[in-house]
């Protein structure tokens, strides 16, 4: 593993002789973490009922985001967890905006499927920002949470801080984007039924994956030679130099 000197002070860019530290899986991870975030947003149209459980189509593989956010910042450490997070931010924001155009735009003559296209990938500003605002939230918030409690802990209790993560992320999330999206539009019951449905749903999911967190975690360590732990990590949101 590197050392904390190591991750801590990289050589300098263009010190002749000099290679900069790299990762093999790196672009790997975020590109998955990328495309459940797109992939979850369009299957938010539909709701579902699945046993006691009422949710948004998207909650079925949106948990997955959180696990792999979880294991970007376990592995490669806050800063470059939120780099990702900004990545998935601006594409699901620029995916936003074409439906929207392509929506507003007229059908060619003789297509018929204006409604359907609607009806499936129509966005209304309102789920759109509430939709950004609970991932922006969210995210950094199971981020800041696990980063922190890594270094509490020495790096002991992967489980315990991936669990406790989720709950206040995830918890975060539901709230935010149900209320955004839908308050005054929908019955209170029915929006209080899905936040709790979602939450239970996504932190279960989370649960359930410890295994497979800890085996990819695992394997990611010991391949990129990398356990970043976040002394001196400046947790601003924003700063994404």
């Amino acid at each position: 593993m590197k050392t904390l000197m190591e991750t801590a002070s990289p050589s300098p860019a263009g010190s002749p002789g000099v290679k900069r530290p790299g990762y093999r899986y790196f672009e790997f991870v975020m590109a998955l973490f990328v495309a459940v975030l797109l992939i979850s947003n369009v299957a938010s149209s539909k709701f579902l009922r699945l046993g006691p459980f009422t949710f948004d189509g998207g909650t079925i593989l949106f948990p997955i985001s959180y696990i792999f956010g979880d294991i970007l910042t376990e592995v490669y450490g806050y800063a470059r967890s939120r780099r990702v997070i900004w990545t998935g931010f601006f594409c699901t924001a620029l995916m936003a905006i074409v439906f929207i155009i392509v929506g507003a735009l007229p059908p060619a003559e003789g297509w018929q499927g204006q409604q359907a296209y609607m009806a499936i990938l129509g966005q209304t500003p309102r789920i759109v920002v509430a939709s950004l605002i609970a991932y922006f939230v969210g995210e950094f918030s199971n981020s800041y949470v696990l980063a922190r409690m890594k270094l509490r802990t020495a790096g002991r209790w992967l489980w315990a801080r991936t669990i406790l993560s989720t709950v206040v992320g995830e918890g975060v999330d539901s709230l935010l984007f149900v209320l955004i999206a839908f308050y005054g539009t929908q019955p209170m019951p029915l929006l209080q039924a899905v936040i709790l449905s979602n939450y239970v749903f996504k932190v279960g999911v989370e649960a359930l994956a410890t295994p497979a967190t800890y085996a990819l975690t695992g394997f990611l360590k010991q391949r990129e030679n990398e356990d970043y732990y976040d002394y001196g990590t400046d947790f601003n949101p924003f700063r994404v130099g």
